[in-house]
């Protein structure tokens, strides 16, 4: 591969798994990883999802930091509107300096979940409005400032935790271009604005203390397989999966043929346009994908997310992403 690759660990809960089960298998992938030579794992934060184990994002990031050496964690990403700037701070400095020069920070500015948990949550459905400023505030309470008189993070201050901007508009471009800090864009799931995203980001970045050069990240999936006919099963399987979240129908028991029947109609046309920044394959045919996608993407990294509902595809994938494309022992 031209270019080194991250990953994003969505903390799925597979079918017949506990969540304990789940985090036990993040846990692995992360120690793994580590001995295979990527450069990353970030976890994301959704809420009232059944599926996904990640909500936490501090406390996994915690978890797994302690159970692995090298390789640097963060989270792709801390929502931010979801909390306030203090107390993520006092959360990532906590981690930075249990773990000198493991920890960095994605901000995203959507919630990451429907309006009744930001509710529940216990936020303004507005706060989002206020991203740019809080990520202003966090980045001096990690700092040696403080844009809030008298107040200072204890733990955070003076840790220097590095900060991605997370998003999939051209929104999220400008205000990374403007802090000059690097972009990640969530081309996985949402890859409609991607090279105008990028474009802008490139044209009006800012050079900073942290960054001198633009930076992007862009997320991609990725069903690496023995065979062909085996990633496209697994793909099957998958979009099925998706489709599935998309109807809120989890509640029932479907069979797989009302699910294709849904996949030929509206539902199935959005799971493929949400997807289409993927990788499946053989090895080789997911290496050449990577390859476009990351020219598509003008991108410096890619993070690499697998979405295979079934926990032994999960596991094949990896391996051979990191055994037969990325090249490791």
């Amino acid at each position: 591969m031209p270019l080194p690759l991250s990953i994003l660990d969505l903390a799925t809960v597979a079918k017949g798994e506990t969540v304990g089960q789940a985090l036990e298998a993040s846990t692995t992938l992360a120690q793994r990883a580590e001995q295979w030579g990527f450069r990353r794992i970030w976890y994301a934060e959704h809420h009232n999802m059944s599926s996904i184990a990640s909500a936490a994002t501090s406390v996994l990031i915690a978890h797994v930091a302690a159970r692995t050496e090298r390789i640097v964690l963060g989270s792709g990403g801390v929502m931010l509107p979801n909390h306030s700037p203090l107390q993520i701070a006092e959360q990532f400095g906590t981690l930075a300096e249990l773990h000198p020069g493991r920890i960095e920070l994605g901000l995203g500015r959507a919630p990451g979940t429907d309006q009744e948990t930001v509710r529940a949550l216990r936020r303004d459905p507005r706060a989002s409005e206020q991203f740019p400023q809080d990520v202003q505030e966090l980045q001096a309470f990690l700092g040696n400032d403080t844009l809030v008189p008298n107040v200072h993070a204890y733990p955070g201050r003076g840790t220097g935790v590095p900060l991605t901007i997370l998003g999939s508009s051209l929104y999220g471009a400008q205000v990374a271009a403007a802090l000059g800090l690097p972009y990640g864009f969530a081309s996985h799931f949402a890859p409609d604005a991607l090279e105008q995203a990028v474009a802008l980001y490139r044209r009006e970045f800012r050079p900073s203390a942290q960054l001198a050069q633009p930076h992007v990240l862009a997320g991609v999936n990725v069903i690496a397989a023995d065979t062909e006919e085996e990633a496209r099963t697994v793909l099957q399987e998958t979009q099925r999966s998706r489709v599935r979240l998309l109807t809120g129908r989890r509640g029932r028991s479907l069979t797989d043929a009302e699910i294709d029947a849904l996949l030929d109609g509206p539902a199935g046309e959005q799971v493929r346009t949400m997807t289409r920044f993927s990788a499946v394959g053989t090895p080789e045919t997911v290496a050449r994908r990577l390859e476009e996608l990351t020219a598509r993407a003008d991108a410096d990294e890619l993070i690499v997310t697998v979405p295979a509902p079934r926990r032994e595809s999960w596991w094949r994938s990896w391996e051979l992403l990191a055994t037969k494309v990325q090249g490791a022992g």
